[in-house]
């Protein structure tokens, strides 16, 4: 009883403020009060916590026993379901659908090893193998060079969705091209964005700029790298856009590119992009520079088998796999640079004698779950309004196949497959052709 009095309903009461707060300041600050549907309930949650230790104060021993057992025994089922969704990860029962259907597709076995595990079993054949590494892996240092690419010249293990793991060859700046594309005085295509162009999780000629250069019959140069947002995504052009290129493709993933810019946009280094039109980091020159900061960079990851364990604890306490399973999670509204940055990218274009074409990805959740996104209008809106050619594949690809789940690995979560890239590289060569 002493316990209940002392400790534990007052504990409630503090976690009650503690939870309020911090939840105002995601809400009102972080997101700026664009997203306070979604931290309702948490609002709701707070004073709810918050009246019912202020009640219990006034029951009976016996009763606040109850309450007690009944609060520690929920906060105990949250967390053994958590526990088992960090480390059942392997198990679940999307990732046992693949496996079964990858083995009945193709009589073979799913590869389960880990990244750093295929890499270890690769370097016994080729010594000079790298894993990917991305600019979001670093994009909140503050280190004297932000690399905006991978490794230069490898051959580079990218992502496994469809039971292997897909690898290419680095071009001379560290991106997935074929390195003699640099060559070329002409070139029809050059492509930013995130995973998507960056060609995860397929092998080429399957991704979206080999699919490009088979189509057109001319050089396609590929930008896109995982993870990137939109800031990213312009600094990378403004760093490797070469002279006379005909068309640029900006690949916008409505899942995730306005919640990257948020982050993005804290990094000191890279705002200069969006501040400074004149400022550059030469990175075409420092090729050496990027591919030992990489090195290191990985040979550090690997140590802490790329997830550390600060982070594990962190998102564990959060219950942060329970909410990602059972909560749709905030999606930003496209703030002021996003609209900034599209117009930067359309001037810088044009000054290099390039014609910017804007194409919208949709998200598998989309069709898996009949939602519209939240920001499918705002963002159309915006690029409207910059007179930008808009590619919809939402619209002209996906809302015209009978199930737009089947353009997804085996109907589930993940990147576009090998015909879903075949038929958005096809969409897109159709309305970007004279």
């Amino acid at each position: 009883m002493s316990f209940l009095k002392k400790i534990f309903f007052p504990s409630i009461t503090i976690i009650s403020f503690l939870l309020f707060f911090y939840v105002f300041y995601k809400s009102e600050i972080f997101w700026g009060g664009q997203q306070r549907g979604f931290y309702l309930f948490y609002y709701i949650l707070s004073l709810i916590l918050f009246f019912f230790s202020i009640i219990a104060f006034f029951l009976s021993a016996k009763i606040k026993e109850y309450l007690a057992i009944s609060c520690l025994s929920v906060v105990a089922s949250l967390y053994l379901f958590e526990t088992y969704l960090t480390f059942n990860k392997s198990n679940s029962k999307e990732n046992i659908l693949k496996e079964k259907l990858y083995n009945k597709q193709t009589g073979k076995k799913w590869d389960n090893r880990r990244l750093f595990e295929i890499e270890k079993d690769l370097k016994k054949i080729d010594e000079k193998i790298v894993v990917r590494f991305y600019p979001i892996f670093y994009i909140k240092e503050e280190n004297s060079i932000l690399p905006l690419s991978g490794i230069s010249n490898s051959k580079t293990i990218h992502c496994n969705e469809n039971g292997y793991y897909s690898m290419y060859k680095s071009d001379r700046y560290g991106f997935n091209n074929p390195n003699e594309e640099w060559d070329n005085k002409k070139v029809e295509y050059v492509l930013v964005g995130d995973s998507y162009p960056h060609g995860a999780c397929v092998n080429r000629p399957n991704d979206i700029s080999s699919v490009l250069r088979k189509l057109s019959g001319n050089s396609v140069i590929n930008l896109g790298f995982s993870g990137n947002g939109p800031l990213l995504q312009y600094a990378a052009l403004k760093e490797y856009l070469k002279p006379n290129v005909k068309k640029v493709l900006w690949l916008y993933y409505e899942g995730n590119d306005l919640t990257e810019l948020l982050n993005e946009k804290k990094n000191r280094l890279l705002k200069n992009y969006l501040d400074n039109k004149n400022f550059t980091q030469n990175l075409t020159q420092k090729q050496n520079e990027i591919d030992n900061f990489l090195r290191n960079k990985i040979e550090v990851e690997r140590e802490k088998s790329l997830i550390s364990t600060k982070f594990r604890i962190k998102k564990f306490i959060k219950l942060g796999k329970l909410r990602e399973t059972f909560i749709n999670q905030p999606v930003a509204s496209p703030a002021l640079e996003f609209k900034k940055i599209l117009r930067l990218a359309k001037n810088f274009s044009e000054k290099n004698n390039s014609k910017l074409y804007f194409v919208y990805l949709p998200e598998f959740k989309r069709y898996k779950f009949k939602y519209d996104q939240a920001n499918y209008k705002i963002v159309k809106n915006i690029i409207m309004e910059l007179d930008i050619p808009f590619i919809d594949l939402h619209q002209e690809l996906f809302q015209k196949v009978e199930n737009p789940l089947k353009l997804f690995p085996f109907e589930l979560l993940g990147h576009y497959n090998i015909n879903g890239y075949k038929k958005v590289a096809e969409t897109i060569y159709k309305f970007s052709k004279p």
